[in-house]
């Protein structure tokens, strides 16, 4: 080989060069073993397809894995977010602060009670929603707020518990991330009055969907359960009329069907077997990135909340304008030259049109703003080989070299 096909070699593969791999490599992928596929047939096979006993034994071993005393599986994690505003009895009028930087449930969840979401700002090395900014946007409408532990770091923990005393607010924590990650020693899902949690396949617990609330309060409970399955209770306790017969029950609230299959809870709980050895993982590939990309002047790496363990669903990295001659989108689209293909999480939620109509702008949250335009997400995840990660590696690289100013 010459050195001129040599030198075209080692070229980002958008300018000409080969690719570093003949074959896609995906930001996300479900794993799943003979031992999830023998967990779902046995319940095909069994009386319960629905309502049965898998659920409830999903919802112990969550609640033996994060500390939480109760948990209630649900369709989703936009089920589990709506279920958690609903028992919190967020309604009209009143105001819920989140984040921008995150899935649209999250603010969502708000609006769908009658309420307005108010977006506070993020801390700009850790990308977690700010508890300063949070503050900031009390007043005397705020009800509660949803901190999201975003990219599986948990949200720092002792200051929103603060911020909730000290204002009578409910704290919600969208912990669609966090599974796994522990807070100074203390698994997440149990700080918060009520956690939510996703079993999206893209998620490292996958459930195909499903969702799940946890919490420590027996009110909320009973109102998890209500709202999960229409408003009907089959509890005496929390009927209103006297039951006629073995087979009466009662609509005591409004919600709609937010119910999980057998099939699901089978899945989850097998897959929550694997809860170590996923986590274990993915804390390997992230050493490793934080090895190789810190060295690299043109890139930043999102900094861990103190005191959190994390077990990460997302691996972030940002582009630094005074090092680099190429924008987020360049290196998105170079990085998909060399079959790596990324993602970005998220688009600030008060840019969708549906915001815009409600009338929110741009501008209410520079720091998120300007994380959004230079950042992007690479893959992670547990069945991600050696091989794989250190192609990753060799992409970024590359193409953060080729273009340093």
């Amino acid at each position: 080989m010459s050195l001129i096909q040599e030198k075209t070699k080692e070229l980002p593969a958008v300018l000409g060069g080969e690719p570093v791999r003949q074959t896609k490599l995906y930001y996300a992928h479900q794993y799943i073993d003979q031992a999830d596929i023998d967990a779902v047939v046995q319940v095909l096979k069994s009386d319960f397809l629905t309502t049965g006993p898998a659920i409830a034994s999903c919802e112990r071993r969550l609640c033996e894995i994060t500390g939480a005393k109760y948990a209630v599986l649900c369709a989703n994690g936009t089920a589990a977010l709506h279920m958690a505003c609903m028992a919190a009895g967020i309604g009209e009028g009143d105001e819920v602060i989140t984040t921008p930087i995150t899935f649209a449930a999250s603010a969502n969840c708000a609006l769908y009670c009658g309420a307005r979401p108010v977006f506070a700002d993020i801390n700009e090395e850790t990308y977690q929603i700010d508890p300063a900014e949070i503050e900031r946007k009390i007043t005397d409408r705020t009800r509660a707020f949803v901190a999201v532990d975003f990219g599986g770091q948990s949200v720092p923990e002792k200051e929103l518990l603060e911020i909730r005393d000290r204002y009578g607010l409910v704290f919600i924590e969208d912990g669609a991330h966090v599974i796994g990650t522990s807070y100074h020693g203390q698994m997440n899902g149990s700080f918060a009055d009520m956690t939510t949690l996703s079993f999206h396949p893209v998620k490292t617990i996958a459930g195909g969907e499903g969702g799940a609330v946890l919490t420590d309060n027996p009110e909320y409970y009973q109102k998890l359960l209500l709202a999960r399955s229409h408003g009907i209770t089959r509890d005496p306790a929390l009927m209103e009329h006297e039951p006629d017969g073995p087979w009466y029950y009662e609509q005591i609230a409004l919600s709609t069907n937010y119910r999980i299959t057998e099939m699901q809870a089978a899945l989850i709980e097998s897959q929550l077997n694997k809860l170590k050895a996923f986590g274990d993982r993915k804390k390997e590939i992230v050493r490793r990135y934080d090895e190789a990309f810190s060295k690299l002047p043109g890139l930043r790496i999102q900094k861990e909340t103190e005191g959190s363990d994390t077990v990460r669903h997302l691996y972030i990295l940002r582009i630094d304008p005074a090092h680099l001659s190429i924008d987020r989108r360049q290196f998105f689209e170079a990085m998909g030259a060399e079959n790596i293909v990324c993602n970005v999480h998220y688009i600030p939620i008060y840019y969708f049109p549906y915001y815009e109509k409600l009338g929110y702008q741009k501008g209410l949250c520079p720091k998120a703003e300007k994380l959004y335009e230079e950042m992007f997400t690479i893959p992670l995840y547990y069945a991600m080989t050696d091989q794989d990660v250190e192609d990753v590696i060799r992409a970024v690289t590359r193409i953060a070299g080729y273009y340093e100013k």
